[in-house]
């Protein structure tokens, strides 16, 4: 009974992240919290009340027997616990009710709208890779084909589906997200098909699956890679006529979703090399959309910048510092290897500092960073550079295994490879290795 307490805060997470104004909810947590209340409350009334009446039926025959005249304390042993008990149950029934509520809540707030979502200028920008998949995205809108978004970790594949959604004929339905990646696969299955009441321990309840709360709507699979390839199959069958089965059940089921996958690796080489399903690979890839990298967006970085500062200002309560244009430059020269999610973590934290010169050093010194040898690192900008890198570095690697062989006798070593001595010394220069040999630093071996 001493539970109880615990299972109302519980609730109140579970409201405080349906009712969130700053997104979404997580369709995984929101349900399975939701369940969890619903189901709980549900055993508690149960239990309090037969053990109220029980507390009832004893103090009646107390009474009959003249036990609670002679032992006055007696009947307070009995009454009071007999009013916590009935508190207790009527505490279940109220949380039971609660959480079916909290389930049509769910149901209702699961509805985004546009308003969640940045404004159109900042989720494609002005480059020509995202301007080309704003217009596929139109010519898609009317119809319900599956999609697959591809694109690097944090290049915003959430939010390209949360837009293709709320463009559609289905916004007014819900919007559900399940990462495949982040529940265990032994889970995955009863949180996407739901499953009966008995069919494993701890079953004690029918309970619908992600793909009956998403009917109508859509159902975004990230990490869809992460898949188990046993349930690869059911997902198949969903896509194909919309029929699934629950989890212990034997009664088919039908929802008309609309699926949005998105993934981070070449899907294509994980079918190869047999980690996914082929036929479930051609059944997702009806629409493909590829998000370029934040790298192939710089010229989107400083409307990218405004928005992140205007969002985590509000979101952090602070006011949000000036960007000046070498800030912006500088932003604008680094590769963002996280890409958007990079991008908002390094706005957020000059939010949170306070301290843009602070960053704008960091940035200096990442962009000046250096190799082994103290030579700066140049920014492979086109293909060109990039040749002339891969070049350097193959003849470095060459350079510096004849020089150890040859104990660093840079002399021999121009002999052998057949070149002048002066064209050796601009080689060691250009690859970066020191020219004479360094007795208390070990060279890598694989550092070109």
């Amino acid at each position: 009974m001493c539970e109880i307490p615990a299972l109302g805060a519980q609730l109140e997470r579970v409201k405080s992240r349906v009712c969130a104004a700053d997104g979404a909810p997580s369709s995984f947590e929101s349900v399975r919290l939701v369940n969890c209340v619903q189901e709980n409350g549900k055993q508690y009334a149960k239990v309090c009340t037969s053990i109220g009446r029980r507390f009832s039926t004893l103090r009646r025959r107390m009474i009959k027997r003249n036990i609670i005249n002679t032992l006055s304390h007696s009947e307070s042993r009995v009454r009071y616990p007999l009013i916590w008990l009935m508190a207790c149950s009527k505490v279940g029934i109220r949380l039971s009710i609660g959480a079916s509520a909290m389930a049509a809540e769910f149901s209702q707030n699961s509805r985004l709208d546009l308003a969640d979502l940045p404004d159109e200028s900042v989720i494609f920008g002005q480059t020509a890779a995202m301007c080309e998949i704003r217009d596929r995205i139109d010519r898609v809108l009317s119809s319900d084909l599956p999609v697959l978004i591809q694109g690097e970790t944090g290049t915003g594949k959430e939010v390209i589906a949360r837009f293709l959604h709320l463009r559609s004929s289905r916004r007014q339905a819900p919007f559900v997200k399940l990462n495949c990646a982040a529940v265990p696969a032994g889970l995955i299955e009863s949180e996407l098909f739901g499953y009966q009441k008995g069919s494993f321990t701890g079953a004690k309840d029918d309970r619908p699956g992600l793909i009956e709360i998403a009917d109508g709507g859509t159902l975004f699979l990230d990490e869809i890679n992460e898949l188990h390839r046993d349930l690869q199959g059911k997902l198949l069958s969903l896509l194909q006529d919309g029929s699934f089965t629950r989890i212990g059940g034997v009664e088919e089921k039908t929802a008309n979703v609309r699926v949005i996958c998105a993934t981070n690796v070449d899907l294509l080489k994980t079918v190869e090399s047999g980690g996914f399903r082929e036929d479930l690979f051609y059944r997702i890839d009806g629409i493909t959309l590829r998000l370029p990298p934040l790298r192939d967006r710089r010229d989107d970085i400083p409307r990218l910048c405004e928005h992140f500062l205007w969002k985590l200002a509000r979101q952090f309560a602070r006011r949000a510092p000036r960007l000046d244009d070498e800030t912006v430059r500088l932003l604008m020269e680094w590769h963002w290897p996280g890409n958007l999610r990079e991008l908002e973590n390094w706005v957020a934290r000059a939010i949170i500092l306070g301290d843009a010169e602070g960053l704008r050093v960091e940035l200096k010194h990442r962009l000046g960073a250096t190799n082994s040898w103290g030579i700066r690192q140049v920014r492979v900008n086109d293909l060109k550079e990039a040749s002339r890198r891969a070049t350097s570095a193959a003849s470095g690697a060459v350079i510096l295994k004849v020089l150890r062989a040859n104990r660093w006798n840079r002399r021999k070593t121009a002999q052998d490879l057949n070149m002048s001595y002066r064209s050796l010394l601009y080689k060691l220069r250009e690859a970066g290795i020191p020219q004479r040999r360094r007795t208390h630093r070990r060279f890598p071996s694989d550092s070109f």
